[in-house]
């Protein structure tokens, strides 16, 4: 699908926010690129877009050397498109409907086709009922889900979104990982994120970037597991990894798989993650 080969990127003041980057995203369906502030990722995101121009190196997608021609981009954005940090940058309509309409009728579609494929994006980031609603009456995180949706209708390839769980409450959260675990089985993926977490769940093999390099990669018990490489980072091991390392709880992907493997061992084995978990963060079982 997508090859990242010997990408580098100089800024005009000299400094140096890509150096060399290797990257193939045939690796998973959801492919985590993280980093601590500052080690690149948007910036790699851009240039996969198309956005920026890269100092050196080479993108191909389906084979094809990524160009710059107009022409050649808006081809390529109907394969990859992205979904930014900020929704405010995404959303031009006041309406919701007209917002994720936006794409298509920039491509002449019939308008039956564009209603019929607004309302199954809608339904996709579960905002259907909302579809005639004004946008500045939502809320930040549904804000982020019309962006999203305004994605799914054009249908890509690969959606590639920066910092998506960035300003979220938690249950916005969990819609988010929902969606990217559905989206991920008819496409590629891509999410850049500094939300160790939130990767964690949703990402089936990762990139790591430190000063503009790769500097490791794998899976994300391989790379969640190795405390050298998040050091070097400057990244934190997400909670179900350290539960795992330092307390020895079984390496789960997910708390609703950590919670139902406890419950059919704690009689055996005397685990309470159900109470370690109500101390560190004030969540409550419904058995408990």
């Amino acid at each position: 699908m997508i090859r990242i080969e010997g990408l580098s990127y100089t800024y005009d003041d000299g400094t140096h926010a890509l150096k060399r980057v290797d990257m193939d995203f045939n690796a998973g369906r959801s492919i985590g690129i993280i980093g601590a502030n500052g080690s690149g990722k948007s910036t790699l995101l851009l240039a996969v877009m198309g956005v920026i121009k890269a100092s050196s190196g080479r993108i191909t997608v389906q084979d094809e050397l990524l160009k710059f021609g107009k022409k050649r981009l808006r081809q390529h954005r109907q394969h990859v498109n992205m979904v930014f940090q900020d929704p405010e940058k995404q959303i031009f309509f006041s309406r919701i409907y007209d917002d994720v309409a936006f794409g298509l009728r920039n491509l002449d579609m019939d308008e039956k086709l564009i209603h019929k494929k607004v309302r199954s994006s809608l339904d996709k980031v579960d905002m259907t009922p909302l579809g005639n609603k004004p946008v500045h009456f939502l809320s930040y995180g549904q804000k982020k889900r019309v962006s999203i949706a305004g994605i799914l209708a054009m249908d890509p390839e690969v959606i590639l979104m920066d910092e998506p769980s960035s300003g979220l409450d938690p249950q916005m959260k969990e819609s988010l990982k929902r969606i990217i675990h559905t989206q991920s089985r008819d496409r590629r993926i891509v999410v850049s994120s500094h939300d160790m977490d939130f990767i964690y769940e949703v990402c089936d093999y990762i990139y790591v970037l430190s000063g503009g390099q790769v500097i490791g990669e794998g899976t994300p018990t391989k790379v969640f597991l190795d405390k050298g490489l998040l050091e070097r980072a400057s990244l934190k091991m997400p909670w179900l990894a350290a539960i795992h390392a330092y307390l020895g709880f079984p390496l789960e992907r997910s708390a609703k798989e950590l919670f139902e493997n406890d419950r059919r061992s704690k009689n055996e084995e005397g685990n309470n993650i159900g109470q370690f978990w109500n101390d560190t963060s004030g969540y409550k079982r419904k058995d408990d």
